[in-house]
């Protein structure tokens, strides 16, 4: 395994699923005193996509190609990457979306400095309390989760992978 480096593709086949994460037993991995050529994806390194389980992502038996991160020689297994193998799409997002652009979007989540809201392609980004209005808002003005809402793009972090959107911003009346 010390000759493995990155972006080295290993292959193998689901052998278990927990909650923190996946365990590939390799067609070609380092040794290992309980599970011979294991490699290890975490939950981080399954999709670039939400979601709630792995199962959702990966089921045992399933073969997958995933690209080789490092070896950890406290568990002697190779961690692995199934996310890296395809395409961020967070930037084909953002190389397609402007500053000042509107976009439809629905609230998925309430928290102390704002809204989460979900845009096209399952894309998250905060709309803060100092963009939801113009003059000071009645609780009743601030939206509810499941809303639909109309925000105007105000930031596209690519290498944080974070939007910021602003209410007060968008055109159209909430």
């Amino acid at each position: 395994m010390d000759a493995l480096h990155r972006p080295e593709l290993l292959s193998g086949t689901i052998a278990a699923i927990e909650p923190f994460g996946v365990f590939v037993a390799l067609d070609d991995g380092p040794a290992h005193p309980v599970f011979p050529g294991v490699g290890f994806i975490s939950v981080a390194e399954l999709s670039w996509s939400y979601f709630e389980e792995a199962t959702e992502i990966v089921q045992v038996g399933q073969r997958v190609s995933c690209e080789f991160l490092q070896f950890d020689t406290w568990n002697l297994e190779a961690r692995l990457s199934l996310k890296a193998t395809q395409p961020d799409p967070f930037q084909a997002f953002a190389d397609s979306t402007a500053v000042g652009q509107e976009l439809q979007g629905k609230v998925t989540k309430l928290v102390p400095i704002g809204v989460f809201v979900r845009v096209t392609g399952d894309f998250i980004g905060l709309v803060h309390l100092q963009e939801f209005a113009l003059t000071p808002l009645h609780p009743s003005d601030i939206p509810q989760v499941g809303d639909d809402v109309t925000v105007v793009v105000t930031d596209i972090d690519r290498q944080r992978r974070r939007l910021s959107f602003s209410l007060r911003r968008a055109s159209r009346p909430q």
